[in-house]
């Protein structure tokens, strides 16, 4: 069935070509003009219906198919005007006949209106619209491009995402970009219909007189009816053509159809319907004004928005009830007595994993009922966390505090505060990322995810922002970015035992033996979550869980150092460690001198818990300090610092790093793929 219908719409616009050539009669004409008033009809209810742009993106092609079809039905009823005296269908004869209703001078000038009207205020506007927003739909592109390369990194959303994303964006551009010139369509159809209008007016008016032998009265009635009649046959589909298109380029970001939107916008605000009421019904009183259509009529608007007020009040009750009744026992009883019972003061002891504590003016962010997409954000986050690390974000505990800035949030893990933000709702966040073509007016802050130097700017100021360059995010992605930033710090120290038992009993679903040899035979689980936890703590994910218990089967039962395990299955996740730090092929590194690792190895000192570093602290201080310098010289190149060692020194060189610079990524030669190649950009020295 599909195959005949795109074998049918082919073979429909080949047949289209042949109505400019092959003349038609009459009566096919008629069925020819109420398809095409039918089509535009659909064309145009489709454009209010659709909830976004991209959902009718065939509308250029569309447009240049039906102009073709008018323009040939055109040729065909002039066809016939001027070689059948007139005679050109029954559609044509009943318009023009119901338009001049006997006064030919009333009619012509009713239908040159019409016709102005459609090409001088709908189809100019549509082609001003179209033309403006291809424009700022393609200089939004790079700022688009990057907000979803941030969203991607930020963990909001995975790779197919992202891709299905750039390509509506890219869609969204080639969109646009056609119907700047698909416009031109529409007005070059406006132009034609009034030239043959005035070519069936004139020539069949001419022809009449020569060759009909009809007196000039008669000659002027026939081609009149005629002409207007084609005319507006024309003009109407073109009309609702012309208003699709001035719809199609106007929507705005929406999440319904048209109808709906208008309705629930008008209908938010009903204020506005009972000063208009009380306003018509005020000029309805003016001497000589018929009242009787007034004063119904405002009286009808105030009376809506009184509904509206009292609908309104009616429903923040019923929410306020329903909070009341899921309002912890605790609040319904005497505090004292609560807390008798000496399992109520046991539940007070309880820490969350992660808690969020929002002020009051952050709660519509963060509530479902007021349309926040806050949890499926955190779903979202806690999914690509899972398949990025191979670990569960445990649940987020959310609550307001009446004690915080009304526009502060923090982040505490396992009850103590780790980070704090400030953002404003109505607002949006403009990141510069360097290479911007202007500045913006906005309130200076700094991003908290990552200290980044930004504006909050007004929504009137962010599709701008966009075309110089900046990075806008909303309100509720600045939040779940600082957060997801915050889990990743910390997720070590959020891996639990119980965790741990979980992902075991993952793996024992495929293989039961692996396990069940490792774990607790070789290793405890309390050994298995120290090893866990330093590969998390330094950004390794541990996804590959089956690797990580065959390389502790090999060298647990020798080994009992957690630290010196960590190297080894560290090794043994190259690949992983490979895929997520190289680009394109290649890794850049920051190298150890020779002479620095021979310092840090002759440091080494070995008690009854292990081995520790043992090394000066002003040499400390020198290697800290040169290494800080060699990645001030290349952070232009890499974001990250990437140091190279050897095997040997890593653990102990990545320990003392971490009291002065925990950005940095310390690797071993050992962990890097052999496929890959290594580009020394800087040499930590002890000069």
């Amino acid at each position: 069935m599909k195959k005949i219908l795109n074998n049918l719409i082919a073979v429909a616009v080949v047949l289209i070509v042949f109505l400019i050539i092959v003349p038609l009669p009459a009566f096919m004409l008629d069925v020819m003009y109420v398809i095409n008033i039918t089509l535009s009809l659909m064309i145009l209810l489709i454009t209010m219906y659709i909830k976004e742009t991209l959902e009718f993106s065939v509308f250029p092609s569309i447009l240049l198919i039906t102009t073709l079809f008018r323009l040939g039905l055109n040729i065909s009823s002039t066809r016939l005007i001027l070689t059948k005296q007139g005679e050109a269908g029954q559609v044509i004869k009943t318009f023009g006949s119901f338009v001049l209703s006997g006064n030919i001078v009333v009619g012509f000038i009713v239908f040159l209106i019409i016709v102005l009207v459609q090409f001088i205020v709908i189809t100019k506007g549509a082609e001003r619209v179209a033309e403006v927003s291809a424009r700022f739909t393609l200089d939004a592109m790079p700022g688009k491009q990057m907000a979803i390369d941030a969203d991607l990194s930020s963990g909001l959303i995975d790779e197919q995402q992202a891709k299905i994303r750039r390509e509506n964006i890219q869609r969204e551009a080639e969109f646009f970009g056609s119907m700047d010139g698909a416009t031109k369509f529409v007005k070059g159809d406006a132009i034609m219909s009034i030239i043959i209008t005035f070519i069936n007016f004139i020539g069949g008016t001419i022809i009449g007189m020569v060759q009909g032998g009809a007196s000039f009265t008669d000659v002027l009635h026939i081609y009149s009816i005629a002409t207007v009649g084609d005319g507006l046959v024309a003009q109407i589909p073109a009309l609702l053509i012309s208003t699709a298109t001035g719809m199609i380029v106007t929507r705005a970001a929406s999440q319904e159809h048209l109808s709906t939107d208008i309705t629930r916008q008008f209908m938010a605000q009903p204020i506005s319907l009972i000063i208009s009421g009380i306003a018509i019904a005020v000029l309805g009183l003016i001497p000589g004004m018929p009242w009787y259509i007034f004063i119904p009529f405002g009286a009808l608007l105030a009376f809506m928005g009184y509904k509206l007020i009292q609908t309104q009040k009616q429903e923040k009750a019923r929410a306020f009830a329903m909070e009341s009744t899921a309002a912890p026992v605790e609040n319904a009883v005497d505090e004292g007595e609560y807390y008798r019972n000496i399992d109520n003061v046991y539940n007070l002891l309880q820490i969350d994993s992660i808690e969020m504590e929002f002020g009051y003016s952050l709660l519509p962010l963060i509530d479902e009922r007021s349309g926040s997409s806050f949890i499926e954000r955190l779903v979202m986050f806690r999914r690509q966390f899972a398949l990025e690390m191979g670990a569960v974000v445990p649940e987020v505990r959310l609550r307001d505090n009446g004690f915080l800035n009304p526009n502060q949030y923090i982040i505490k893990i396992k009850g103590e505060e780790i980070a704090k933000g400030e953002i404003l709702v109505d607002y949006y966040l403009a990141l510069d990322p360097g290479g911007v073509s202007g500045t913006i007016d906005g309130i200076d802050t700094i991003e908290p995810a990552y200290g980044i130097p930004s504006k909050w700017i007004t929504q009137d100021k962010k599709e701008l922002a966009e075309i110089y360059g900046y990075t806008v995010i909303d309100p509720l992605s600045v939040v779940i970015t600082h957060l997801s930033e915050v889990v990743k710090r910390h997720a070590h120290e959020l891996l639990s035992r119980q965790d741990v038992n979980q992902l075991l009993d993952t793996v024992r679903k495929y293989n039961t033996t692996l396990v069940d040899d490792v774990v607790p035979n070789i290793i405890s689980f309390s050994g298995l979550q120290k090893i866990l936890a330093n590969l998390l703590k330094e950004g390794v994910p541990i996804r590959d869980i089956e690797t990580i218990l065959e390389t502790l089967s090999d060298y647990a039962p020798s080994i009992r150092d957690t630290e010196l395990l960590t190297e080894y299955v560290r090794q043994a996740l190259k690949r992983t460690i490979t895929r997520k730090w190289s680009d394109g092929g290649q890794i850049r590194v920051i190298t150890l001198d020779s002479e620095v690792e021979k310092v840090i190895l002759n440091a080494i000192n070995k008690n009854d818990q292990g081995t520790y570093l043992a090394l000066d602290p002003q040499i400390i201080q020198k290697i800290v300090s040169n290494l800080l310098d060699c990645i001030a010289k290349v952070k232009e190149v890499i974001q990250v610092p990437i140091i190279l060692t050897s095997p040997v020194v890593r653990i102990y060189f990545s320990r003392m790093l971490e009291q002065f610079y925990q950005d940095a990524v310390i690797l071993s030669f050992n962990e890097i793929d052999i496929n890959v190649q290594i580009q020394a950009l800087a040499n930590v020295t002890l000069d």
